[in-house]
């Protein structure tokens, strides 16, 4: 019996009036399937590795945190967050904290 399970995740960034596009300037960078074998490893801790990633990368570039959206889904990608397992959204510090 396998408990592999694939998690797929995407980032998004909020574009104005237009509602959320893919996040950054290659964003099939931020778009990809984990895959798990263990229960604990579930969408929340597959958006943590992705959140982890990204800001890994915004300490590399010298970047200030961005305002973007994780979104993973069971199995296959959906069409946003409304059909996900789970979602995190990440504001930068309003107070520069």
């Amino acid at each position: 019996m396998s408990t592999e399970t694939d998690w797929v995740y995407r980032v998004d960034e909020p574009h104005g009036s237009a509602g959320w596009r893919p996040y950054g300037d290659h964003p099939e960078r931020w778009r990809g399937t984990v895959t798990t074998d263990d229960a604990k490893e579930d969408a929340e801790y597959v958006a943590a590795l992705v959140v982890t990633d990204l800001v890994s990368e915004w300490d590399r570039q010298g970047s200030v945190q961005k305002h973007v959206r994780v979104i993973v889904w069971e199995d296959e990608e959906g069409a946003g967050p409304e059909d996900a397992v789970f979602t995190v959204e990440i504001r930068p510090s309003i107070g520069g904290e």
